[in-house]
This record gives C-alpha cells, structure tokens and sequence, in this order.
C-alpha cells in the first residue's frame, strides 16, 4: 500500500538504523550502523526525500546519558552518513520514561505530532512511510495516517512474531531492503 504524497520518509533509531542494545546505546563507541543502512539513508536523500528519525531516549531519563552525549552519538551518525552523501533533516527524541507518562514517547503520537507540524502537515502524516523494529514505532503515526513498515533487525523479529501490527504493514529484511522496495514502488 504505498499511497506517498509526502517527501518524507521517519525511521526510528536503535534497531533499524544501528545496532541496537538492551543496556541501551550510552556512548558514540556503542553506536555501530547495521550495515547498509547509511547508505539506504544516502539513497533516500539522493532521491530528494527528507530523512526524519523519531527515537525514544529514555537513556537519558533513568540517567545512564545525557543530552550532550546524545548529541555526541548523533554526530558520529552525521559524519559517517554525510561521507556517503545521505543527510538527516530533523531528529525528534523523547529523553522520558514510561513512568514520567509524557505525551511524547513513542506509541504516544506527541513527536509525530510535532514532525507533522514543523514539515508542513499539518495533523496528518496520510502517505509518509514509518520504519521501525517494535510495535511502538509504529502504532502512533499510523493513527495520524502514516504508512507502517517492520523491518527484522533489531526487536524486528520478536515484533513480528509477537504479532498485532497494524494493518498494512509491510515487512523488509532492513532498511536498506524497505528503501529499495520504497524508491522502486515511487518510480
């Protein structure tokens, strides 16, 4: 079902695009991309799609990181993608906890919200792809109209055979598979 009007593609972080932990990634030494996915990001670029990624970074709130850190990490990110001319336009994170019941963390639809708005879109993501490995990633933005895929890295596979994904819901090797599949459907 691909129905993009949007030029705009939202991938969750850990998981889909590096190597995820369930220690959580504290470090730019513990961030390592899956391979291919820098370079499916540099596709999607090249192709003129904006990049977005939306990640819960509870990390920071049970204090195993910080914000500076954080930063740190996605700069390494930036650095090896920008080598392969791919280029992130937004990250959208949420530092909080379950517990702390913010309205952004994700199944909570708040940052999607706010992709919506800071992209133009207004209170709809209607034919913008989501990529993420666990249920959560995706069950937000399809409430606003988002197309969900799942790919198997990362949680990917538990996701999977746990079941209750969204209608619709296409499922790709990774995310270098899901861009390929994506740019061949766009053509």
């Amino acid at each position: 079902m691909t129905t993009a009007h949007s030029s705009l593609v939202i991938l969750d972080r850990d998981g889909v695009i590096n190597h995820d932990s369930d220690s959580y990634i504290k470090s730019p030494d513990e961030w390592i991309a899956i391979d291919g996915s820098l370079e499916a990001i540099a596709k999607l670029t090249q192709a003129n799609y904006k990049v977005v990624i939306c990640t819960n970074q509870s990390g920071i709130g049970r204090r195993l990181y910080d914000t500076n850190t954080l930063n740190m990490i996605h700069e390494k990110m930036f650095r090896q993608l920008s080598r392969l001319g791919g280029e992130i336009q937004a990250i959208f994170f949420c530092p909080h906890t379950d517990e702390e019941d913010c309205a952004c963390r994700k199944p909570k639809t708040g940052m999607f919200e706010d992709i919506a708005k800071r992209f133009h879109l207004g209170t709809s993501l209607k034919g913008v792809p989501v990529v993420g490995d666990s249920l959560r990633d995706l069950i937000g933005p399809v409430m606003m109209g988002a197309e969900p895929h799942l790919v198997l890295t990362g949680k990917g596979p538990k996701t999977r055979e746990t079941g209750g994904l969204p209608p619709y819901t296409a499922i790709h090797t990774d995310l270098a598979a899901f861009v390929n599949h994506f740019l061949a459907t766009m053509k």
